[in-house]
């Protein structure tokens, strides 16, 4: 594992939990933590020991709470919008990783922080995280993604009014919405995620990564999701996972899948 200045790696049992490691600033992201961030997710993609990935912050009190501010200030119309096109190029690449990716929310997750948390496949959070795009406090609006996904997962009429009026939402509410899957104690966050990513690694990894594809395809507008299904099924079926899991499903025993 590389070594990084703003992020903390602990791979074990398979999951690599990245840990944004800058509670002295509710670890806001800055540019330096989006390129490790970066290079922490192609590890995910690179690394055959890694099966999956979980997100979470550093401290009690925040996930993510925003982006660096005092670099967003300096920002001019040329460098804004290439500062925009990197977050979103990083956190489309956890969205598009064919491992799963969890974000465990343990506090603040407010603009960038609500922005990464939704790139990933699901959120988990504490009971006192809250949520939010408060960009249009600041003059600006989401940058990375958030005007796309935030709408995706709750819907145009409540992301609308959300975003124009910068509101933060408790866990609960998000939970209602459809923006969280699950809202525990923070002291029961990890294991809870653990035992969610657990359950998901016991099965078909061909199969887990086909399903992240052929959901991410219904927002794809340049994308037919009926045929990556239907070839992401046939793929599937020439699978040796494939002949395992139907054995074993005929023999009534557990599978054993290799991820081949």
């Amino acid at each position: 594992m590389a070594t990084y200045e703003n992020l903390l790696l602990d791979l074990n049992n398979g999951i690599l939990t990245i840990t944004i490691n800058r509670a002295d600033k509710l670890n806001a992201l800055n540019v330096d933590t989006i390129g490790e961030i970066k290079n922490a997710i192609q590890q995910v993609y690179d690394n055959t020991e890694v099966k999956g990935a979980i997100f979470t912050g550093a401290g009690a009190k925040a996930f993510v709470a925003g982006a660096d501010i005092a670099e967003i200030a300096e920002l001019s119309e040329v460098n804004a919008r290439s500062f925009a096109e990197r977050g979103q190029e990083v956190f489309a690449m956890i969205e598009r990783c064919n491992k799963p990716v969890i974000a465990a929310v343990n506090g603040f997750a407010l603009g960038g922080g609500c922005e990464l948390a939704m790139a990933c496949h699901m959120r988990v959070a504490s009971d006192n995280a809250r949520f939010g795009q408060p960009e249009v406090n600041l003059g600006v609006i989401p940058g990375y993604g958030g005007t796309q996904r935030l709408t995706q997962l709750i819907g145009k009429g409540k992301a609308m009014e959300l975003m124009m009026t910068g509101d933060m939402i408790a866990a609960e509410e998000a939970k209602a919405l459809g923006l969280v899957n699950h809202v525990v104690a923070q002291e029961d966050l990890m294991s809870k995620c653990v035992e969610i990513m657990e359950k998901i690694m016991s099965k078909a990894p061909l199969a887990i990564g086909l399903v992240i594809d052929c959901v991410n395809a219904v927002f794809d507008k340049d994308e037919n999701g009926y045929q990556t299904e239907a070839n992401s099924f046939a793929r599937c079926c020439t699978s040796e996972d494939f002949v395992e899991g139907t054995n074993a499903f005929l023999e009534k025993r557990k599978p054993v899948f290799k991820g081949l």
